[in-house]
């Protein structure tokens, strides 16, 4: 564990577990510690709003780092699209929306096994969303997804709504 000879360094994981899920797409890191002290497990920067083409790839390294996930729990409002479902590989892993905010993403292994990520918005630059996942994976993080963006200059929330592809209004608008 990356930190473990010399106390006052972060524990992160080693660089190799700070991966790019497929080239040009989303960055993962996770945290180290066994004890899950901080408030979240690790932060994901997905490339766009379409859960469709993000999520495959975040299971799929979530998977080969926790063992099988079961269920992804994610803000409706904050993507494009979401099913109630979605096929990764041979397993179908379920699709929950909860109004957490478009600034995580609860991850289920398990019967209750929970793993929280910060989610960095698509747009953000990239030393905005290093620092926010750099912040995010400390194991002695106590700040919630939304403070560490606010305090990033990610913009802590969607610069613009995601619109409605049948309607074209904003989610959330009146009809």
């Amino acid at each position: 564990m990356a930190g473990t000879d010399t106390p006052d360094t972060p524990k992160l994981l080693p660089d190799a577990v700070h991966e790019t899920v497929q080239p040009g797409t989303a960055l993962l890191r996770l945290a180290t510690t066994q004890s899950r002290e901080g408030i979240l497990d690790g932060a994901w920067w997905p490339r766009s709003r379409d859960i469709g083409a993000e999520l495959p790839g975040l299971v799929t390294a979530l998977t080969r780092h926790l063992g099988p996930v079961l269920r992804v729990g994610l803000d409706a409002s904050a993507w494009e699209a979401l099913p109630t479902r979605l096929t990764v590989g041979d397993r179908i892993v379920h699709i929950d929306s909860f109004p957490i905010g478009d600034d995580t993403v609860l991850i289920t292994r398990g019967d209750r096994d929970y793993f929280s990520l910060l989610v960095v918005p698509p747009e953000t630059s990239p030393a905005a969303a290093r620092a926010a996942m750099g912040r995010a994976v400390r194991a002695d993080n106590v700040a919630r997804a939304r403070q560490i963006l606010i305090d990033t200059a990610t913009g802590g929330a969607r610069q613009s709504p995601v619109q409605s592809p049948r309607t074209g209004r904003d989610r959330g608008q009146p009809a």
